[in-house]
């Protein structure tokens, strides 16, 4: 579960729960450099209409509940819980909205989208990652390619990711069991009260 104290955090407290309480942290975290904005996730969470959407190259982290899919890395193999993509030169994450691999990790075919990410970069901020499972119905300007990974730097703000120090990272990742359906929980502080009525045997400080 990661808390950002608003809408126009770059910073935030990440917690791990398992059955309900919390196992480790809290981890400092960085935001999208442009803050929260509410994305596209499991379940929707109440918003009024002033509040932010997410959309395509807004620099804003997704507000909400989004699976944990699959770990990737630049290692060739992982020896964890979850499935795991090797991050080689030829993988792409496409973000391009008009494509119909928008928003999907796929192999670089021939003919490329208009717009993607290289999932294999020149710096370690994708040496290790995980996939958030938001805007899986890959509705075109919803945003694409959110992930948990390595911070640029300390207190360096995001595209739109999570990202944290590699460190935590790993133990994250080592953590987490595809088994016990892993989920990501993104909110604001203000929401905690919310999350508690969706989730009420869930032991969260007030």
């Amino acid at each position: 579960m990661v808390v950002a104290e608003e809408f126009n955090s770059t910073k935030a407290k990440l917690i791990c729960f398992e059955d309900n309480r919390a196992v480790f942290g809290p981890i400092e975290v960085n935001l999208g450099a442009n803050g929260v904005a509410f994305g596209a996730g499991e379940r929707a969470l109440l918003k009024t209409k002033a509040e932010p959407i997410k959309k395509e190259g807004d620099k804003k982290a997704p507000l909400g509940i989004f699976t944990l899919d699959a770990v990737f890395g630049y290692e060739k193999e992982m020896n964890i819980k979850m499935p795991y993509l090797h991050a080689t030169k030829e993988l792409i994450c496409v973000d391009d909205s008009s494509s119909k691999f928008y928003n999907q990790i796929i192999k670089k075919p021939k003919e490329a989208p208009a717009s993607y990410e290289e999932m294999r970069r020149e710096d370690a901020q994708y040496e290790l990652g995980v996939t958030v499972g938001h805007n899986k119905e890959q509705i075109p300007q919803m945003g694409s390619c959110i992930f948990l990974h390595v911070e640029k730097s300390i207190d360096a703000p995001t595209a739109g990711c999570t990202s944290m120090k590699m460190e935590d990272l790993k133990k994250i990742i080592h953590w987490l069991d595809k088994s016990k359906n892993p989920t990501l929980i993104q909110i604001i502080s203000a929401q905690k009260k919310e999350l508690l009525e969706l989730y009420p045997l869930l032991v969260i400080v007030p």
